[in-house]
């Protein structure tokens, strides 16, 4: 495609104190294959050179500009932000973690799938993430699925298909239909755009690694990873949207191993004495969903795992040295 005929993609990449790896997302963006974009890097009131550097490739570029915010705001509000920056006329939107850059094809095969497919809301592909690779992806040599059919098999229990936004290119029209197009009280608010946009529209799927990203011990994901709040993520989205997207029974056996999983997990944590900052997290993560922690609940599975452990010796050995492995790790 040249960039006379093709659509306009706008690329955005919030960034809060991305020094070290700005100038590397934004190299990866000037080396797309796909000429007909526009760039707008949000500094969230960066106190590194963040905001130098986005601006050196601004008086460089015109296609490249820098909006400032006016005061800090959290991840998810800044992807808000970010994504608000889209040109009108665009058809495509490309988000870029500051953290992570771009294959030279990403956009360009992402267009692709998606002018082929007009149904296509959001197109994904394969991530390098570190040095795995994720997500699982559609069989192949599946370009295109049913969009609710994927909803439908990742609240029961199916595979990760989709990726995070680096990992994925958006159509314009969808971010436009609404005024917060993330949910900015959900750590996992990407993921719920999925089960938004996707009720009626499909999901493309390029079957090639066309992104890189890298993990951060101080980055959201990070975070979730240490409290684990895919439990509670997992549990506000089939509250939310198995209703709509699950049979009564299966929304019914799904809640209820959700949260025989939730107590398993919460019991391990009393053995490994969890800082209180993690309980209060929990606490009020279940607070939130209408399922607030039931301590006799918690207590039971204590008492029921205790039991198991005293009729199972090999196992409780076991488990002491599982546990005094991750504590020397963590030390």
């Amino acid at each position: 495609m040249t960039s006379d005929t093709s659509p306009l993609v706008s690329v955005v990449t919030p960034v809060y104190n991305g020094e070290p790896t700005l100038r590397e997302c934004i190299e990866s963006v000037l080396a797309q294959t796909y000429r007909n974009w526009d760039y707008t890097i949000v500094n969230n009131c960066s106190q590194d050179r963040s905001r130098e550097i986005a601006e050196e490739y601004s008086a460089r570029d015109p296609r490249i500009r820098v909006h400032d915010n006016t005061e800090f705001v959290r991840v998810n509000a800044n992807y808000n932000i970010a994504v608000h920056q889209i040109s009108p006329v665009s058809s495509y939107c490309k988000i870029v973690a500051a953290d992570d850059w771009l294959f030279p094809d990403c956009i360009a095969r992402m267009v692709e799938v998606a002018e082929t497919n007009p149904t296509v809301a959001i197109v994904g592909a394969y991530v390098l993430h570190d040095t795995r690779i994720t997500p699982e992806g559609l069989p192949y040599p599946s370009e295109r699925v049913f969009g609710r059919d994927l909803c439908r098999q990742r609240l029961l229990g199916g595979p990760f298909r989709f990726g995070t936004p680096t990992a994925v290119l958006y159509r314009s029209d969808v971010i436009r239909s609404v005024d917060s197009f993330f949910n900015e009280s959900n750590f996992h608010a990407d993921m719920e755009v999925f089960f938004q946009v996707l009720r009626n529209r499909d999901f493309g799927f390029v079957h090639q690694v066309l992104t890189f990203s890298r993990s951060r011990e101080e980055s959201l994901t990070s975070f979730s990873q240490t409290v684990n709040s895919y439990l509670p993520g997992m549990l506000y989205h089939l509250l939310t949207y198995g209703p709509e997207y699950l049979s009564q029974k299966e929304l019914a056996e799904r809640l209820a191993l959700q949260m025989k999983r939730y107590y398993s997990f919460l019991c391990e944590s009393v053995v490994q004495h969890r800082e209180p900052e993690f309980w209060a997290f929990h606490k009020k993560k279940l607070c939130d969903l209408g399922r607030p922690l039931s301590y006799s609940r918690l207590s039971w599975v204590i008492a029921m795992r205790l039991l198991d452990l005293i009729l199972n010796p090999k196992r409780a050995v076991e488990a002491l040295l599982r546990h005094g492995a991750r504590a020397g790790s963590a030390a």
